[in-house]
């Protein structure tokens, strides 16, 4: 079902990721007259944004979301607005749409919630992987309610809170592109490809999904030799 593409590193994951954010565009706004694009955090797709910011698009016609966001004061450096801001491509969108998720929680997910249902389907949306296999903040292990927008409370990594996009939410899209790179994410992604219950497996169980993968790390993550030696380094 989900398509797996390979690319020399991490830097050709961002270039390729640019491109195809790129074709998505130019054919939505042709279509529809509106490019909806929900982002994700994490540097793999921070590395896409800075090269997306530099190039020439319809940028009047961009509506820019959000996958989730962390519970932090709207300045603060460690917020998935604050990272696309600095990468400049928040100035370049015609409408930016982060979560508000300073106001806590439950109120940030009850007020975004509008927001998501006016865009859907979204023209393409961006996930990333973290080392446990969580995306967005979907995590293992935990019980997510069946909403397109909740609270997130106890997330296993800092901050506890934060406010995230439901499976559903995430696959109603026209197109879904996943990056991953780094040697950190060879296990989950080791798992993923075995059929594990990941959340990234879950959200990105859709067949207009498009996974870049840098090619080191799926030869690594396939390699039974590997997982062998890892075992027995244990």
């Amino acid at each position: 079902m989900t398509t797996w593409r390979t690319e020399v590193d991490a830097a050709a994951v961002a270039d390729a990721a640019c491109r195809l954010i790129g074709i998505a565009a130019r054919e939505a706004i042709a279509e529809r007259g509106r490019f909806r694009l929900v982002l994700a955090g994490g540097g793999t797709p921070r590395a896409a944004y800075t090269r997306l910011a530099a190039s020439s698009q319809s940028w009047k016609r961009w509506s820019l979301y959000y996958g989730d966001e962390r519970c932090l004061p709207a300045e603060d450096l460690e917020r998935n607005s604050q990272m696309v801001t600095m990468t400049g491509l928040a100035a370049r969108a015609g409408k930016h749409y982060p979560i508000p998720a300073e106001i806590g929680g439950k109120p940030a997910a009850a007020k975004y919630h509008a927001k998501i249902a006016a865009a859907q389907p979204f023209d393409m949306v961006l996930l990333g992987m973290g080392e446990d296999g969580h995306t967005a903040s979907l995590f293992p292990g935990m019980d997510w309610p069946d909403k397109t927008v909740f609270a997130v409370r106890g997330a296993p990594k800092p901050p506890p809170e934060r406010v995230t996009l439901g499976v559903a939410a995430l696959q109603n899209c026209r197109s879904m592109l996943v990056m991953v790179t780094g040697e950190s994410k060879v296990a989950a992604l080791r798992q993923w490809r075995a059929g594990a219950d990941l959340p990234i497996a879950r959200a990105s169980a859709v067949e207009h999904a498009l996974v870049l993968v840098e090619r080191k790390c799926l030869e690594l993550a396939d390699n039974p030799l590997t997982a062998a030696s890892e075992s027995v380094g244990k």
